[in-house]
């Protein structure tokens, strides 16, 4: 058996968006199951996200933390955003987020891992980059504006991340996924080996 995620499409017999949102919004779908009958599925619909694990000639990667509300928390975060424009290559999306939240920008970029968040009520896909050979951005910040007012950086060891994420106080899900993602690349066949950073996305397919 291949250990692979695979395209299906089971049947549709109905569907409504009951709730638009300013980014997302909500669908319900009337699904056939395997055994026929139909069921109904509520799902978010998500435009797709990218997030950066931009790691430093220290070892430290880049984080900051921000408040969210629906869980209550700040959170301690890798730098992310929406892909806001249909098609809108990954890529420049991650580049733009790191100058926007971090003012930095990078010399190497490398796609970590694709993750589906949430997929049992969330279409949301995130690309996950490695940024390596960081450096400050010249010129006027980005303006700040609603929880981004209250934003912190910090640049912590990989080890430290590692040990927050495995004693349950760290729960991004970009933060946590993407720093073991680094520490397993690391292990197997090395930072080099990861795919390129323009490298195919069929959850969210995009022009070079």
């Amino acid at each position: 058996m291949t250990i692979k995620d695979t395209p299906e499409e089971w049947e549709i017999r109905a569907t409504g968006t009951p709730f638009v949102g300013k980014k997302t919004s909500v669908r319900t779908d009337d699904v056939v199951m395997p055994d026929g009958t139909v069921v109904r599925r509520d799902y978010q619909v998500h435009p797709g996200s990218v997030a950066i694990l931009a790691l430093d000639d220290a070892g430290r990667v880049l984080v900051l933390r921000q408040y969210r509300h629906p869980v209550r928390h700040k959170l301690w975060e890798i730098p992310a955003g929406l892909l806001d424009v249909p098609g809108e290559n990954p890529l420049h999306a991650a580049q733009r987020e790191l100058y926007e939240e971090a003012h930095v920008k990078a010399e190497d970029w490398r796609v970590l891992t694709d993750v589906y968040t949430t997929p049992g009520g969330c279409d949301e896909a995130v690309r996950i980059f490695l940024a390596r050979g960081l450096s400050e951005v010249e010129g006027e910040r980005f303006e700040a504006e609603h929880e981004e007012l209250d934003l912190e950086l910090a640049r912590v060891p990989v080890e430290e991340l590692v040990r927050g994420a495995l004693a349950g106080e760290l729960h991004n899900n970009c933060l946590v996924v993407g720093v073991l993602s680094l520490v397993a690349a690391r292990a197997g066949d090395g930072l080099d080996a990861l795919r390129p950073a323009e490298a195919p996305w069929p959850a969210r397919p995009f022009e070079a």
